[in-house]
């Protein structure tokens, strides 16, 4: 008897819990799910920040770069993180 129905597979921890934050775990896994995805976000952001420039002015700039320090000092630890290497032989 042939089986019809795909296996259910779990996700790894990790990836759960980012899928089940609302709107940041949407975008996570319709990127995971489509790469081509990540360009239409980028689009979106830019509009938001040009919306925000029209209503707010420069001060707009200021809040997005002090929002993404954050994310560039995780960004320069996980770049400079030491991997272990492989012994061959």
């Amino acid at each position: 008897m042939t089986q019809t129905t795909p296996i259910a597979t779990t996700l790894p921890l990790g990836q759960r819990i980012l899928f089940g934050i609302p709107l940041i775990g949407r975008i996570a896994r319709e990127i995971s799910q489509d790469v081509n995805n990540v360009f239409y976000l980028a689009v979106v952001i830019v509009t938001l920040e040009v919306l925000a420039f029209r209503i707010w002015g420069p001060v707009v700039f200021t809040l997005t770069a002090l929002a993404l320090v954050p994310m560039m000092f995780l960004f320069f630890v996980v770049i400079c993180w030491p991997r272990t290497s492989r012994q061959k032989g």
